[in-house]
């Protein structure tokens, strides 16, 4: 039994050594699929179109300047999320007079990082793998080797944990990306009938073939990314993270879940003009402690208190 154990260790860890050293191979995977896709809509379909004249070019140049703005918008979203610490906790933090109470978290994550238990205190959440203590909706990720305020998962596309400060950018991530491969999907599609038909596909086979695989592309990562968007819209109204959705099965009411407005709020700020962009607002910023769990009421009262 103990050696079982011991090989399942050992399995978890070489598992996470590779996500680890897929580092920067996974985000050239990503720019390689964006020049394929580039060189396919603009250089070899719609940018040639722009001198035809006429309602074929018209189209061309509003494919043309949709592509691109959401091309900016995605590559922003995406390494913003890359390069975007998702939250660390601080050295000094230590739990407030709720936590102290034992009224810290729904959730004790005893099974995976431990509590620290006495008689005087039953809920403070201790992490034995990085000696500290963990505020609420804080876990610990194998892979990054850390623990990580409000973690929702480790993402091996980003190279990178989505947690507090980057879950905002990640759903722009999907959201931008699932746009984006739709009108590339909706863009090529009849190049990629014409495939199949017995008309002749205008350009070289190369052409032909990068068409072909674009099409095919965005048209898997356009549906793929639309569940994972449906999901994680989901969890947002429901202010929940994936790992929580998962823990708190048998929790009857979840204690975080403040309205579907307040949640939108918790993820994207308050200012409507920084909803569709990466970044936060500095009123939002000044927010932000909250926002990652580290200063959250135990009965929470967004009308007067801070997110």
């Amino acid at each position: 039994m103990h050696r079982s154990g011991t090989t399942m260790a050992w399995n978890v860890f070489k598992f996470c050594t590779v996500l680890r050293g897929l580092g920067s191979i996974m985000i050239l995977l990503v720019l390689g699929v964006v020049g394929v896709t580039y060189y396919s809509v603009v250089v070899t379909n719609y940018g040639p179109a722009l001198y035809d004249g006429g309602l074929h070019s018209l189209l061309s140049a509003v494919v043309l300047i949709l592509f691109h703005c959401l091309l900016v918008m995605l590559l922003w979203s995406y390494f913003s999320v890359v390069l975007t610490d998702p939250g660390s906790v601080p050295p000094n933090w230590r739990p407030g007079a709720d936590e102290e109470r034992g009224e810290a978290d729904p959730l004790n994550d005893s099974e995976f990082n431990g509590l620290q238990s006495d008689s005087s205190n039953q809920r403070i959440r201790y992490c034995r793998k990085c000696n500290q203590l963990k505020p609420p909706r804080c876990h610990h990720c194998s892979v990054c080797g850390r623990c990580v305020l409000k973690m929702d998962h480790h993402c091996v596309w980003v190279v990178n944990c989505v947690g507090a400060r980057n879950y905002k950018y990640f759903l722009l991530f999907l959201f931008y990306t699932f746009l984006e491969t739709s009108l590339v999907t909706l863009a090529l599609l009849s190049n990629f009938l014409t495939f199949f038909s017995d008309e002749e596909f205008p350009g070289t086979p190369g052409t032909l073939a990068t068409t072909f695989l674009s099409f095919v592309l965005n048209l898997a990562f356009a549906l793929s990314v639309l569940g994972f968007l449906i999901m994680h819209i989901s969890l947002v109204t429901a202010n929940t993270t994936t790992i929580e959705a998962y823990e708190k099965k048998t929790t009857p009411k979840w204690r975080y879940d403040l309205g579907r407005k307040k949640n939108f709020e918790q993820v994207f700020g308050t200012d409507k003009l920084y909803w569709f962009i990466p970044a936060y607002s500095d009123e939002d910023l000044r927010r932000m402690p909250a926002l990652e769990g580290l200063e959250f009421p135990s009965k929470p009262d967004f009308d007067s208190q801070e997110f």
